[in-house]
């Protein structure tokens, strides 16, 4: 008996870890397949260089930081792919689990697909694909990539997506020199950036120091609560910053939801490799 019981345990174990690689690799396939519908186009695109001339008329702050940046002389970005790792956590007080992400942009249509496993138990994970396309975002998770939990769309989804594209052109700074972002002083630390595309608006206000480095990304975002959206303070805490393609960008970031109940700081962001201008998926 004792031998039969370890035979149907060990196949139980056999079909739950097979559904978990089934489960992740149908996942993660749709969405690369969304990832290179976005490149549709890309790989013919012409490549202009940033000069000096594209940074008059921008607040002085924004000057000096895309100067520090080192984008002066290098190609505009088109198209973006990189690989995160970091940790995340869903409520106040839960422990972090470990998040390993793949997204890819397209500049000049303003999206991006952003693909993520987040374990939260051995043999267990969630996998989650976020995206901003055409105008509309889209929130999708599901349990070991099979069953899904998550389905979030609608204006404020779609706020919040493009916001997210606003905060992190700060991975692909010439981003920030496109007509859809409009750029208003507000003292020599800090200046309002507004997004605006296909009807969808977003501002967040961009602080600076001496150096010329962003020290913080600020804005109202919804945050679902409960099965209602409420504008909440919001906030990117850049935590260090590292060169990539002779591109000085923030590698680690802190997100942070500062709630009346004090910060809620529920993922921690770190860039490991990032490429410019290779449309195509890892």
């Amino acid at each position: 008996m004792l031998k039969i019981a370890l035979i149907i345990i060990g196949l139980i174990v056999a079909l739950i870890v097979s559904g978990c690689v089934i489960g992740s690799f149908a996942f993660t396939k749709k969405a690369k397949e969304g990832a290179e519908a976005l490149f549709i186009g890309g790989k013919e695109m012409e490549l202009e260089v940033v000069t000096d001339k594209d940074i008059e008329g921008l607040p002085e702050p924004v000057q000096r930081y895309l100067k520090h940046t080192q984008i002066i002389g290098k190609e505009k970005i088109k198209t973006v792919r990189l690989k995160q790792g970091g940790y995340f956590r869903m409520k106040e007080n839960q422990k972090w689990m470990p998040i390993k992400a793949e997204q890819y942009f397209n500049v000049d249509s303003v999206g991006f697909v952003w693909v993520a496993k987040v374990r939260i138990a051995p043999l267990v994970s969630i996998f989650a694909k976020d995206e901003f396309i055409a105008g509309k975002g889209n929130l999708v998770v599901k349990l070991l990539g099979l069953i899904k939990v998550v389905d979030a769309k609608g204006h404020e989804v779609d706020h919040g997506e493009i916001l997210r594209f606003l905060a992190e052109c700060i991975w692909f700074p010439s981003a920030f020199l496109n007509d859809y972002i409009r750029w208003e002083g507000i003292d020599n630390g800090s200046a309002k950036a507004t997004i605006s595309y296909k009807g969808i608006t977003a501002s967040a206000i961009f602080h600076f120091n001496e150096k010329g480095e962003i020290t913080k990304i600020t804005a109202k975002r919804y945050r679902e609560a409960n099965g209602r959206f409420a504008l909440e303070d919001w906030e990117g805490q850049i935590v260090e910053y590292r060169e990539f393609n002779g591109v000085i960008i923030p590698n680690k970031v802190d997100i942070i939801w500062k709630l009346k109940t004090g910060d809620f700081c529920y993922d921690k962001v770190e860039i490991v490799d990032i490429e410019y201008n290779r449309p195509s998926v890892y």
